[in-house]
């Protein structure tokens, strides 16, 4: 049998467990009228009916197939759309540390810009202040 709590399943241990259980019923000591449910009637086995019978139980089979390869299928999608939402739970949170860090990049710059310009202010005040002073200076002497 699969082991419990077995993620990925293939075709081999699902239709395995399936054989497995039927064998396990099928050997437990019962009564005949378990016997008949579980096997079917122990009369002769030929002639059309029986036919009707395994193709019947050929199509369930295949029936049987086709619902384990779906629940696969739906297991598998249903672990590939939890690894997407992980990743984007991942990028929303990138995304939004991104917008936080542009925000506060964007005041840094918009700060060093002002300081800049007041430096150049103060520079050319400075020298204007120089250039007054030293006119001033030429005309009184």
């Amino acid at each position: 049998m699969p082991p419990k709590f077995k993620r990925h399943l293939n075709d081999d241990d699902v239709t395995g467990s399936v054989k497995s259980e039927r064998r396990n019923l099928l050997e437990d000591d019962s009564d005949e009228e378990e016997d008949f449910f579980l096997r079917g009637p122990s009369g002769p086995r030929f002639g059309p009916r029986n036919d009707k019978i395994k193709h019947v139980q050929n199509q369930v089979d295949e029936v049987i197939d086709v619902m384990q390869e779906n629940i696969t299928k739906v297991i598998e999608r249903g672990e590939r759309l939890d690894e997407l939402q992980d990743k984007s739970e991942s990028l929303s949170d990138n995304a939004t540390a991104f917008s936080n860090r542009s925000k506060q990049l964007r005041r840094q710059m918009w700060w060093r810009g002002c300081k800049i310009k007041a430096i150049m202010a103060l520079v050319a005040a400075v020298l204007l202040l120089v250039i007054i002073i030293l006119i001033v200076m030429k005309y009184r002497t």
